[in-house]
């Protein structure tokens, strides 16, 4: 009885935060007073609320539950952001994104098709994700530095959207934690696991899905064609007001190279340590914190050489500061999406399906599929892609013997769906975080990723049970 209850109560949620997306109201407040109100309920069926302290009744837990939620995103990903979109505004008021646009689209231009940039910039973002594996931080820093690009391009909000939001995937890689977690309890060398299995299938999908999202963003353009042109988009991002400054188009010569970097310094940092690691063999641990204050320092610097006022240089850093609140209610929106999270999790729906899944047993041909099914769900219902499949992990030999097959056959598919299938979510923080940069509603942006990820699903799906 209580199980059916607690489908129910997580049906009707769903249903309700669906509807709000649909009717366009405000997702921070829908996804907040949601996940407190399943708290509550939790609490009425004798659950506990996951806190970080007791205070002293369980009534007030949801709601420490979500001052917990603030500290725990403010310190972590919230950071980030607030870091990043600092970052972000000061290179618009020095003029140095003006200079990045104009150098990138120079080539562009010779572009005839402007969709020949999809699959590229989607080929590049993944490997990016090499470097920054959280697609969080990945599509902040991609939303700073090539949006304006693709944008300035021609191609429409939507489209570029929908590249950057689904730009970390299934790239197979040594480092990602999951890969680690995984080989480690099939007793594999994660080298042998992602580079003889893991590989086999998501590098053939990534190159396919690069295709879809040319041929579906395309499609969906001529459909429905972007009103909004970029300098429009600048005028209403400010208020009807113009850019605080030109300078950076002023720029000539080596000063344009050195402002032109300046947006993607970043990146470059974050890349130069990557390799560094791998020719060195050092173990430099460089968080994308760090690099974005280095590279604020070093624009700073540049400003004064530049400049020579040294008055007017630190007067202009005021707007890296007020660029940090404007992206406060990103992180609001982090916030509020998380605590429907647990909200769901206080409520026992992830207990239950993981406890149907530990009794299930099948064919080595239904397993598979059954579990994709199952993390679809529950990606869609979380917006996370990876705690599902950490959760999973320990049932990965259990439920493959009991099915009779290779342990491989059963994690991959999981893993890369779970992983896919996020941006697919219109309450996973990736989308959100794309959703309030480029201010478009999440659900417009899941119409966009959904084709190319769902075809990457079925695509490693049918590969995964082909090979293993």
């Amino acid at each position: 009885m209580d199980a059916i209850l607690v489908s129910a109560v997580g049906l009707v949620a769903v249903a309700i935060l669906i509807y709000m997306l649909l009717k366009k109201n405000d997702i921070k407040m829908t996804l907040l007073s949601l996940g407190i109100i399943l708290m509550y309920i939790a609490i009425l069926l004798g659950n506990k609320i996951k806190v970080s302290a007791p205070t002293g009744t369980a009534w007030l837990d949801p709601f420490q539950a979500v001052v917990d939620q603030f500290s725990n995103t403010l310190v972590g990903p919230g950071f980030v952001i607030l870091i990043l979109g600092g970052y972000s505004a000061y290179m618009s008021h020095i003029g140095a994104n003006q200079v990045t646009v104009h150098a990138l689209t120079k080539p562009i231009a010779k572009i005839h098709s402007v969709y020949i940039l999809i699959p590229i910039v989607f080929l590049i973002g993944n490997l990016l994700s090499l470097v920054i594996p959280s697609a969080s931080n990945l599509a902040i820093i991609l939303l700073a530095t090539l949006y304006p690009v693709l944008r300035a391009a021609g191609m429409s909000r939507l489209s570029a959207a929908a590249v950057i939001g689904t730009s970390a995937t299934i790239v197979p890689t040594p480092l990602g934690s999951d890969n680690v977690a995984i080989a480690a309890q099939l007793h594999m060398t994660v080298t042998d696991y992602v580079f003889r299995s893991h590989a086999l299938v998501s590098i053939p999908t990534i190159l396919a899905i690069a295709v879809i999202h040319y041929l579906w963003q395309k499609h969906e353009d001529k459909r429905h064609p972007d009103e909004l042109t970029y300098s429009e988009e600048l005028t209403q991002n400010n208020d009807g007001k113009a850019s605080s400054t030109e300078s950076g188009n002023s720029h000539r010569g080596f000063l344009a190279f050195i402002y032109g970097l300046l947006p993607l310094l970043p990146i470059v940092l974050l890349l130069i340590i990557f390799f560094l690691n791998i020719a060195l063999g050092t173990k430099l641990n460089i968080s994308v914190q760090m690099v974005t204050l280095i590279s604020f320092v070093v624009a700073v610097f540049v400003e004064l050489l530049t400049k020579r006022k040294v008055q007017d240089v630190l007067k202009e850093t005021n707007s890296f500061f007020t660029g940090m609140g404007d992206v406060m209610s990103i992180v609001a929106l982090l916030v509020a999406a998380q605590t429907f999270v647990q909200g769901l999790t206080s409520l026992g729906i992830i207990g239950l399906i993981q406890d149907s899944m530990e009794n299930m047993s099948g064919s080595g041909f239904v397993l598979p599929i059954i579990m994709v099914l199952f993390t679809a769900v529950i990606v869609l219902l979380s917006g996370s892609g990876t705690a599902l499949v950490f959760a999973m992990i320990p049932l990965i030999i259990p439920l493959s013997k009991a099915a009779g097959i290779d342990p491989v056959a059963l994690s991959i598919p999981m893993q890369l769906a779970g992983n896919l299938l996020r941006a697919v979510s219109p309450v996973a923080a990736v989308v959100l975080i794309v959703a309030g940069t480029t201010k478009l509603s999440p659900i417009q942006i899941v119409k966009r990723t959904s084709v190319p990820m769902i075809f990457g699903v079925v695509m490693m799906l049918v590969m995964s049970l082909m090979l293993f």
